[in-house]
């Protein structure tokens, strides 16, 4: 009998909370990708990602052993995700009351031109993730999961303790804030030229 992408997590968990590291290694590849969309959702910081996802599977290694109901590991991951993005924006946003940022925020060195029409593409691409962390977190974090790691809206309604008509309803409003958005900046960019 094939085991599903569930129980196969399941044998994971439990193998990790025996201490089997190559359990959880596989259960981190797994599941890395999601924790930084969570990670993003909430904290709205690229720059920040590998460093939070980082803290967040530490935390994952020091704690498994404490999860007493493993068919809701889901929920369990999101909020350790989702408390350590907090804490680092948190952090984050105490050091920048106390000095002057000198980067530019914009700018990627060593990335070569590229031609015009992959230009255009990214930079659409890197507005759009601009209007997406601009959402506030009640809107970005369900729409996060939704469009970019496709939960379903049972997943994220457990992951976020939310009833479902809940999530629904702040997709709903997630999706026209962004199309209200996306549509001044291009109202803007064409007012401009």
């Amino acid at each position: 009998m094939a085991l599903s992408a569930d129980d196969g997590d399941l044998a994971l968990i439990a193998a990790a909370q025996q201490g089997e590291r190559r359990a959880l290694d596989l259960f981190v590849r797994r599941h890395d990708r999601w924790v930084r969309s969570v990670v993003y959702a909430t904290a709205g910081n690229a720059h920040a990602i590998d460093d939070i996802a980082q803290q967040v599977w530490a935390k994952v290694w020091q704690q498994i052993g404490t999860l007493a109901e493993p068919a809701r590991w889901r929920g369990w991951l999101y909020r350790l995700a989702r408390n350590a993005a907090i804490d680092a924006g948190q952090k984050s946003a105490r050091e920048r009351g106390r000095r002057v940022a000198l980067a530019d925020e914009g700018s990627v060195p060593g990335r070569q031109l590229e031609p015009s029409s992959v230009l255009i593409r990214d930079e659409q691409h890197r507005r759009t993730l601009m209007t997406i962390r601009g959402l506030p977190a009640i809107y970005r974090e369900p729409f996060v999961l939704r469009h970019m790691e496709d939960c379903s809206y049972a997943e994220i309604a457990e992951a976020l303790s939310l009833p479902v008509d809940t999530v629904e309803t702040r997709l709903v409003r997630a999706r026209r804030l962004l199309r209200s958005a996306l549509k001044d900046l291009r109202a803007d960019k064409e007012s401009d030229r």
